[in-house]
């Protein structure tokens, strides 16, 4: 095939960004230019008999692996040297997904997200989903991100001693790891869509912060309800989403319809229920005026002030 032939096989991607469209996520980025994306995140069907309206969760262990395998290789095609490839899943499927990987892409977080399951019989509780990270080249985006210090429900209080060195904690928040205990599986039926695998808008916004900038492109290939594309719409990236269900599809598109970008002096942040969960460290200083302090003791004769994750009233609005 010469180059001429090769481009003419692939879209013009500006028909496709800011959006959900409907079809087959393998024959859709088929479509899509080589290194072409920012940003690739797939939490696809589980194989666990899930029921949606129009795939059947339910194929044979071989043929979901030779799937799999196919989108995968998209996925890494269409992200460009200096982007992320993000895939969700439980860690049965993603020691399979580590393999192809690793043949094509390079390897650099496993990411636990803390989100309790069901007992399934002989075997320990399982108690977190995995987000495999890979990049296509060293020259990949990412930056530092802060998520606020853990405190107790009850008191208030610091859960971390900090190893008796709470004088020079920073006064937002910890760099994050690579486990994430502080973003919840989505508990309550009024913020659901009629969706059996929903998640969170946080997972998917500091995966985001963490990797793009602003009008970089986001592709989602399983968009379901448009959780990514609504996160990255909140956060001011370009975003594409594919998925097979109409219904879904729609849903999608009519809360990208109602979605404002969440910002503070001029720096994208995760907000969730008048928190923030997650920021950039470089854009800490833009930010810290504008929370809400509180001063802590470290002993009798020291106090050091904290920046709360809250938006302080006086003066103030998220743009």
């Amino acid at each position: 095939m010469s180059a001429t032939e090769a481009a003419a096989k692939f879209i013009d991607l500006s028909s496709m960004v800011g959006k959900v469209i409907q079809g087959d996520a393998l024959c859709v980025m088929e479509k899509i230019p080589d290194n072409s994306i920012d940003m690739t995140f797939a939490d696809p069907p589980f194989n666990l008999k899930k029921t949606y309206n129009r795939y059947k969760d339910n194929k044979e262990v071989d043929e979901y692996l030779a799937w799999c395998a196919d989108w995968i290789h998209e996925m890494v095609r269409i992200t460009k040297p200096s982007g992320s490839i993000f895939i969700h899943n439980i860690p049965k499927w993603l020691t399979f997904f580590a393999t192809y990987l690793n043949e094509q892409a390079l390897f650099k977080h496993w990411i636990a997200w803390n989100a309790m399951g069901a007992p399934r019989g002989r075997t320990l509780l399982p108690t977190h989903y995995g987000i495999l990270w890979y990049v296509k080249s060293e020259n990949f985006k990412f930056y530092d991100i802060r998520a606020p210090h853990a405190r107790c429900r009850t008191c208030n209080g610091l859960y971390a001693d900090y190893g008796g060195k709470k004088s020079i904690i920073h006064p937002y928040g910890t760099l994050v790891s690579d486990l994430w205990t502080d973003i919840h599986r989505i508990r309550h039926s009024k913020r659901r869509d009629t969706h059996p695998c929903q998640l969170p808008e946080p997972l998917l916004e500091r995966l985001i912060l963490m990797t793009t900038d602003e009008d970089d492109i986001v592709l989602d290939p399983f968009a379901g309800t448009g959780t990514t594309s609504v996160a990255a719409e909140k956060l001011g990236r370009k975003h594409i989403g594919i998925d097979i269900d109409k219904d879904y599809v729609d849903i999608s598109n009519s809360k990208l319809n109602k979605t404002n970008m969440t910002m503070i002096n001029g720096c994208y942040v995760s907000l969730f229920l008048k928190k923030i969960m997650t920021i950039r460290d470089k854009d800490y200083e833009s930010i810290k005026n504008s929370l809400e302090t509180e001063t802590m003791m470290i002993n009798k004769k020291m106090v050091k002030k904290l920046d709360l994750p809250y938006i302080r009233e006086d003066g103030f609005r998220i743009e």
